[in-house]
């Protein structure tokens, strides 16, 4: 087991430090429980022209979501209809809703392709002008993955599963978008820092790596030079952050293999988009969860924070994706805040590092991971949250008479 010696300083302010924070949520004892927002439901000029020309973005192919076996839930339908996620006035309303249940940091995907930003309009536009942004945190994942034409609508591109986006960049635009970051959101007062730092979380190194000649040395030179121009802009400097897919168990060799990789790479910490090894039961699913999360934490020297996952069911994306493909066997509320309830206890058993945690995710319709209400189980998940982190755990058991093991894919 690993120990992080923090700066008392930090312990005494709850391990952030921002000019103005935002108002007091409903949250205890200075827990961060931060959603993943993806910022796919508006008009956006590339995604108009490129994958969604109905104008509202990625809600044109989840509305196409249709059941693939009884008592499939497809298509998804929100509680408050199909909002666009760059209308301040509704984001202003997630915020309240967000806050008054214990979530109060949102991480907003954020993306650059073809030399420019990429559906930023939900974090500029939506989030950044809601009248109420003060009262949550927020910091951005920079998601550097290639997309494939038919990966975000096989409506329009069919087969055709050629690469739409490379998110490979060269030095140039890495500074572009140093610069860019630290203007735009490192100065914002509700922007996510741990020991002072803007924490910038990154989705793929290794795609990272090819943009400076999958070289760990020419890799770890780039985020320094981030690190530096963040001092120059005032900061103590950058707190990167890994924020893989959910991936699956490791043999002890591979492990300790891509944690050396980490580290020599510079990140400062990592978690997880979703939470691996998916099963189509979600008491399964959360039981391999934890074996990978423990495999973390033994073998890495900086802190990992927890990921939870609402669920799984990406079959509006894929036309020959059927019931095997989704998580559809004991995938409740109250399965969910069982298991984030040991979300909550590994950041207990954790008290050298800060009380982060992760939740897959605010608004991931299209995947059938959200926390968005909805018409099927309103507030539900919401609720689940705020009763975890009110520590009202005995509210929730789960009625299961086969072993999970038994139940496995």
């Amino acid at each position: 087991m690993k120990h992080f010696l923090l700066p008392s300083l930090i312990l005494l302010t709850g391990l952030i430090n921002c000019s103005q924070p935002p108002q007091k949520s409903a949250i205890q004892d200075d827990y961060y429980v931060a959603a993943y927002i993806w910022p796919s439901c508006h008009d956006d000029p590339m995604a108009r022209e490129k994958l969604w020309p109905a104008g509202i973005g990625e809600w044109e192919v989840i509305q196409k979501g249709n059941p693939r076996y009884e008592g499939h839930y497809q298509p998804k339908e929100p509680l408050w209809g199909f909002e666009l996620d760059n209308d301040p006035e509704v984001v202003e309303k997630w915020i309240d809703v967000a806050t008054d249940h214990g979530v109060n940091v949102f991480i907003y995907d954020w993306y650059w392709y073809d030399q420019g930003p990429y559906l930023e309009s939900a974090l500029n536009d939506g989030f950044l002008k809601a009248k109420n942004n003060e009262k949550m945190y927020f910091y951005i994942m920079w998601a550097n993955h290639d997309v494939r034409k038919n990966y975000w609508n096989y409506h329009l591109y069919g087969d055709d599963n050629s690469i739409l986006w490379d998110a490979a960049v060269d030095r140039k635009n890495f500074e572009i978008i140093v610069e860019r970051v630290i203007r735009q959101y490192f100065h914002r007062p509700n922007y996510f820092k741990i020991d002072g730092q803007p924490v910038f979380a990154i989705f793929d190194y290794r795609k990272l790596m090819q943009s400076f000649d999958n070289s760990v040395e020419e890799t770890r030179k780039a985020l320094d030079y981030f690190r530096e121009e963040a001092r120059k802009a005032g900061f103590p400097g950058v707190h990167f952050q890994w924020i893989p897919g959910g991936g699956s168990l490791r043999t002890p060799e591979a492990a300790q293999q891509e944690a050396r990789r980490i580290e020599a790479l510079g990140f400062n910490s990592v978690t997880m988009y979703n939470m691996g090894g998916m099963a189509e039961d979600y008491i399964v699913y959360g039981s391999n969860s934890v074996k990978i999360r423990e495999q973390w934490d033994e073998v890495l020297n900086i802190p990992f924070f927890p990921c939870t996952s609402v669920g799984w069911d990406d079959t509006p994306r894929f036309p020959q994706y059927g019931k095997n493909n989704t998580v559809h066997i004991n995938n409740t509320p109250e399965s969910f805040a069982t298991l984030l309830s040991k979300a909550k206890r590994f950041i207990d058993n954790h008290p050298d590092q800060p009380k982060l945690m992760t939740i897959n995710a605010w608004n991931e319709c299209v995947e059938g991971s959200y926390l968005l209400p909805d018409m099927k189980y309103g507030f539900s998940y919401l609720e689940a949250v705020k009763d975890v982190m009110d520590g009202k755990y005995d509210r929730y058991t789960i009625k299961n008479t086969t072993p999970p093991q038994s139940r496995t894919k």
